[in-house]
């Protein structure tokens, strides 16, 4: 986790540029630094979404979470909303990312009909977490209903590790 200046940095320079400010906190100290710092909206890993404490300390907050389903399932999903609701966070704070856990991720799998699914049985505003190459995908999930699109982001997709191969370059970003 980025140190306390770091963050304040990040923050302020977001700000001053009228971008929004979003950070994923994975623990619930993090978390609290967070909102200690202004954040609005809390972002829930798919590997998280199965823990409860950090869910409900996330939902006392009173602020709008998007989170990640990555490869729970439905159950899961719903268990995790449920939660967050029963703690403080109402349905129409809540928007549920789909996505699928693969970097990057073949078209072939990415599914968008599940976002459908989720937002039928959960009842809550639904998005796409893009692994995805290029931005086609999030055109198209945005064409199915996704009102929150999930894209990475590096300066080079050579760089080491997985997140960097299934992201944005900024030429691509623009």
């Amino acid at each position: 986790f980025p140190s306390h200046d770091m963050n304040r940095e990040l923050i302020y320079e977001s700000r001053s540029q009228g971008i929004g400010f979003i950070s994923t906190a994975f623990d619930v100290e993090s978390a609290s630094l967070l909102l200690s710092f202004g954040q609005e909206i809390f972002k829930i890993p798919s590997g998280e979404i199965t823990n409860l404490p950090y869910l409900r300390h996330i939902a006392n907050f009173g602020k709008r979470v998007i989170l990640s389903t990555g490869m729970s399932t439905l159950k899961e999903v719903k268990d995790a909303v449920d939660v967050l609701e029963a703690a403080g966070t109402s349905k129409s704070q809540i928007t549920v990312l789909h996505c699928t856990s693969a970097y990057p991720a073949p078209v072939a799998d990415v599914n968008l009909l599940a976002m459908r699914a989720m937002k039928e049985a959960l009842n809550v505003e639904v998005g796409y977490s893009d692994h995805a190459l290029g931005i086609a995908v999030s055109i198209a999930a945005v064409a199915l209903g996704a009102s929150v699109i999930e894209k990475h982001f590096t300066l080079d997709r050579g760089l080491p590790g997985p997140d960097h191969k299934a992201s944005l370059e900024p030429e691509e970003l623009n």
